[in-house]
C-alpha cells in the first residue's frame, strides 16, 4: 500500500481528472443546445468556445438574431470564413436555449476554475518531485499533467517492480495470456488501475502525433498490422517500459529515432522487402553499397 502523501495525491489527480471529464460532457451539452436551435457554429469554428466562439455566444444569448454581425465577431482566421460563418449561425434561438448556453457557460467556466485550483494544490505537493515530473515530461505524449497523474499513480520508487514487465502487468497495460491446450485465445489487456491507463492512452495518441519519434514510427508499423486501437495500447505499454527504466536508473530520455526497427534488424526488414517484391513477380538481387569514402 503506499504511503499517505501518495494516496492524498491520487485522490487529488483522480478528483481533476473526473473534473476534466465533466467539462468534457458539458462541452458536449452545449453543442446539443446548439444543433437544438439549428446553429452550426461548430462546423465552422473548430473550437466553440475559443475567443471568437464566445464572442458569438455571449452575443446571441443577449439576443442578437443579426447574422452579419454574429459573424462580424470573427477573430484570427476565422475572419476569412464569415460568409460560412453567418450561414452557420443563421438558427432559431428560442429564450430557453438561450438560458441553457448561458447556464453551460457559467457551469464551463466554474469548472475551469476548479481544475485550476486542483491543479495548484497537485503542483505544490508534487515540487519535491519536479526533477522526475521534468524527467517525464521530456517523453513525447507525455506532458505534465500525465506526469503528475504516473507520480501518484506509480510512485518514484522502483524497487517495488523488480522489471518493467512487472509494472505493466500491475498496471494492465500488458497483453493478456490466456492459452489452453496450446491454442491462444484472447489477448486483451487485464485489469489494472483505470486511471493509470486512461493517462497512458491518452498519452499515447498525443505521442503518436509526434514527427520523427520512436514511439511514432513503432505506432505507424503496428496500426498496419494490428490495427489503430491495439497499437495505441501498445506505444501505452512502451511509454509505461519508458517511465519504470528512466526512474529506475535515474537517467534522462533519450529517443531512439524513427529508424530504430529498420537499424535493428536490417537482414530482416531486406528479407521482407524481397519478399514483397517477388510477390509482385520481379526478381531481386541484393548488392549491398561501398561505405562512402573517409574524408582525406
Amino acid at each position: 500500500m503506499p504511503d499517505r502523501p501518495q494516496r492524498e495525491l491520487r485522490e487529488l489527480t483522480r478528483y481533476r481528472t473526473t473534473l476534466v471529464r465533466e467539462r468534457a460532457r458539458e462541452v458536449n451539452r452545449l453543442q446539443k443546445t446548439l444543433e437544438g436551435a439549428n446553429v452550426k457554429l461548430g462546423d465552422v469554428a473548430s473550437d466553440v468556445l475559443g475567443a471568437s466562439g464566445r464572442a458569438v455566444l455571449a452575443t446571441m444569448i443577449a439576443g442578437t438574431t443579426d447574422t452579419v454581425a454574429l459573424a462580424d465577431l470573427a477573430q484570427g482566421r476565422l475572419r476569412d470564413k464569415r460568409a460560412s460563418l453567418e450561414r452557420a449561425v443563421a438558427g432559431c434561438m428560442g429564450a430557453h436555449q438561450r438560458f441553457l448556453l448561458a447556464e453551460q457557460l457559467a457551469h464551463f467556466d466554474g469548472l475551469n476554475q476548479c481544475i485550476d485550483r486542483v491543479s495548484a494544490e497537485i503542483a505544490e505537493r508534487v515540487q519535491s518531485f519536479d526533477p522526475i515530473i521534468e524527467r517525464l515530461d521530456a517523453i513525447p505524449g507525455v506532458g505534465r499533467r500525465v506526469a503528475e497523474v504516473l507520480v501518484a499513480e506509480v510512485g518514484t520508487d522502483m524497487s517495488r517492480f523488480p522489471t518493467a514487465a512487472h509494472l505493466a502487468s500491475w498496471a494492465g497495460i500488458c497483453p493478456g495470456n490466456n492459452e489452453s491446450a496450446g491454442k491462444r485465445k484472447s489477448g486483451r489487456i487485464r485489469r489494472g488501475s483505470p486511471w493509470l491507463r486512461t493517462a497512458l492512452v491518452e498519452a499515447a495518441h498525443a505521442a503518436v502525433r509526434a514527427k520523427d519519434t520512436y514511439l511514432s514510427a513503432q505506432f505507424r508499423r503496428l496500426a498496419a498490422r494490428l490495427g489503430a486501437k491495439k497499437a495505441s495500447v501498445a506505444v501505452a505499454h512502451s511509454i509505461l517500459v519508458i517511465v519504470w527504466h528512466l526512474l529506475q536508473h535515474d537517467c534522462p530520455y533519450a529517443d531512439r529515432g524513427t529508424n530504430y526497427f529498420d537499424e535493428h534488424d536490417r537482414q530482416q526488414v531486406a528479407r521482407r522487402l524481397v519478399k514483397r517484391l517477388e510477390g509482385l513477380g520481379y526478381r531481386v538481387a541484393l548488392d549491398a553499397l561501398a561505405p562512402p569514402a573517409s574524408a582525406a
